[in-house]
């Protein structure tokens, strides 16, 4: 199916004037004065954190995306050490060292040079690719499908394909379109993570991964500091809010999701997610399952890259426990900032601000 469409500025702003649960108009001029002043900026987050909602009253709890992205991952983070987990295939290569369970690396390439089977082979046509497809998947009878995604600066699910085995069978349309996105970059082909049944309740459709975003301390201490789920409300095999996917929040104690989604504001508008769209779960009470192996995970796997001090990994429930998906030393903290119902009344992202205003 694909991708929801953007709403016009137009439409959004009708939704918003019609929108029951709004503030008051004079109310939300204010706030917005109050929170220019408040920040030294304008608040452009204050439509895609919700503020205009009568129940958010603490808007200063909120932070501008312009102050989560230069403010503070600039400071924690060493940027020579970025590439280790925005390029896919290093990141794989470096955990994989660790015995971290990470998705299987079925093949790699770089432009028409494809490593697979531990040889490299040069393809330079789509009939070429073809026959290495087919290949790739008689040598792995098992697999039904795979994913392919861009080895580094993808994001927001742009450039990851799911290709399923008939399709290579017979001799989709897809696959020459696919040869010339693929041999023109870097790809990574991986083996499909099969999710836990009980997040299918939620959308089978994709694989339903957690944002769970860490924080070292200076001395080295790794906690985390809030977590969300995201899962495709479009019937896509991608879950990033930016693909038109939504996020609901989950509480750190006991794995329980929030009562509320959130998809993107250009995407879903001013309506707030009770329920799946498609499926119909609700999110309140809904359990995640494996969850305090999950935060085990993240937390094990920012232990061992120092460098980087506040990361977001993806991490996915399969069928017999957490995967690690992959990590982002230069993730969007505005869907943490919108999970936590501001970051600031969370007590670990208190400390990163104390560490900010006492250096």
């Amino acid at each position: 199916m694909a991708q929801k469409a953007k709403k016009p500025i137009i439409k959004l702003l009708l939704e918003l004037y019609h929108d029951p649960d709004r503030k008051p108009g004079i109310v939300i001029l204010k706030d917005l004065v109050s929170l220019t002043l408040y920040h030294r900026t304008l608040p452009r987050h204050y439509f895609s954190r919700y503020l205009f909602k009568k129940d958010r009253l603490n808007i200063r709890d909120y932070y501008p995306d312009k102050f989560l992205y230069y403010g503070i991952k600039p400071f924690l983070n060493d940027k020579e050490l970025w590439g280790v987990l925005e390029n896919k295939l290093f990141f794989h290569l470096y955990y994989d060292q660790f015995g971290i369970p990470l998705p299987g690396i079925l093949m790699y390439n770089h432009k028409t040079s494809f490593t697979f089977n531990g040889k490299q082979i040069r393809i330079t046509d789509t009939e070429g690719f073809k026959s290495l497809l087919r290949d790739l998947f008689a040598a792995t009878p098992a697999l039904d499908s795979m994913i392919i995604k861009k080895s580094f600066w993808s994001y927001g699910g742009d450039k990851v394909y799911k290709l399923f085995r008939s399709q290579v069978a017979d001799n989709s349309p897809v696959l020459a379109e696919l040869y010339r996105e693929v041999s023109a970059s870097g790809f990574l082909f991986q083996e499909t993570v099969i999710q836990h049944k009980r997040l299918n309740e939620l959308n089978p459709s994709c694989l339903n991964t957690l944002r769970i975003d860490t924080y070292m301390d200076k001395e080295g201490k790794v906690e985390i500091i809030s977590a969300y789920i995201r899962m495709s409300i479009n019937n896509s095999h991608v879950d990033n809010i930016s693909s038109g996917g939504c996020q609901v929040g989950i509480d750190l104690k006991t794995g329980i999701l929030r009562e509320e989604g959130h998809s993107s504001f250009r995407y879903y508008g001013v309506k707030e997610l009770k329920s799946h769209p498609i499926t119909g779960t609700l999110f309140k009470d809904f359990v995640i399952p494996c969850f305090d192996k999950a935060k085990i995970l993240a937390v094990e796997a920012a232990g061992l890259i120092p460098g980087l001090r506040i990361v977001g990994w993806d991490v996915a429930i399969g069928e017999h426990g957490p995967v690690l998906i992959e990590g982002n030393a230069d993730y969007a903290m505005r869907g943490n900032d919108l999970s936590e119902r501001g970051y600031r009344t969370n007590p670990v992202f208190r400390k990163i601000l104390d560490e900010l205003k006492s250096s």
